[in-house]
């Protein structure tokens, strides 16, 4: 079976996120890396390929920069890549975004699954699984922790807040997982000097068939109206017991509205 896995690359996830305060947008100067989740999904797709056979491509919308990221997908085993790299892309949102993964996956062709991380770790909507399934007129299974592909069709538990729902589509089907689907593997040496021979396709918008006015902060249906930087650490409140501390102590909480 052949798998497109939708990978992105996000500002390192221990590293303190600022907005742009000319756009408004995320700030992405410093340390990027692959998202975490999208480890899973990579995993997922590895998996399902030993068992069944077929190949592994990873498409991603991004910088230059994201270069990296692809490179960690073929490192762990990934077959090939689709690069989506426009200036005209950046600022999109949720919306857009699903729309342009939508038109390269129209030109990445025939496919059996399309596997993704169930969220970013720079914006967490864990919307544009579904918004991309809707645009693609395929079934979604979403925040998925384990799938079972039989010939034709797919088999998923998705997690819910009270257990878990057994799911079945056919394929071709739109999966995303969670963290609990599975441990991804390190990428080995001799699949980091293999990764720089695979080959990566990288496409703008225009070959997409898409125009700018409809990507990139032109055509975002959301848009942050303002924004500030976190305040400093305040120095905390002293309560001193000389009998009364309880009474403070409850006066402070129910100022803060905790009790």
């Amino acid at each position: 079976m052949d798998i497109v896995v939708c990978v992105k690359q996000v500002p390192d996830t221990w590293a303190e996120k600022k907005l742009n305060p000319s756009t408004q947008i995320l700030d992405r100067g410093g340390d990027n890396i692959l998202n975490e989740m999208d480890e899973y999904a990579i995993e997922a797709a590895l998996q399902l390929t030993e068992a069944h056979g077929g190949s592994v491509k990873v498409l991603s919308m991004g910088p230059d920069s994201a270069t990296d990221a692809i490179r960690k997908a073929l490192s762990m085993g990934v077959d090939a890549a689709v690069h989506v790299c426009d200036d005209a892309l950046v600022g999109s949102d949720a919306v857009g975004t699903s729309l342009v993964l939508a038109k390269a996956l129209e030109r990445v062709g025939s496919y059996d699954m399309v596997i993704a991380g169930s969220e970013s770790s720079d914006s967490r909507t864990s919307v544009v699984p579904a918004m991309l399934a809707e645009r693609l007129g395929l079934p979604q299974l979403t925040f998925v922790r384990k799938i079972d592909v039989d010939g034709s069709a797919v088999r998923v538990e998705r997690m819910t807040d009270d257990g878990y729902q057994v799911v079945e589509a056919n394929l071709p089907a739109v999966v995303s997982v969670i963290e609990k689907m599975n441990e991804p593997r390190y990428p080995s040496f001799k699949g980091i000097m293999a990764a720089k021979k695979k080959p990566v396709e990288v496409v703008t918008a225009a070959d997409l068939g898409l125009d700018a006015g409809s990507v990139g902060l032109a055509g975002a249906w959301t848009a942050v109206a303002d924004s500030a930087n976190r305040p400093p650490r305040s120095a905390g409140t002293i309560v001193a017991d000389d009998g009364t501390g309880g009474n403070a102590l409850v006066e402070f909480l129910a100022g803060a509205k905790f009790v």
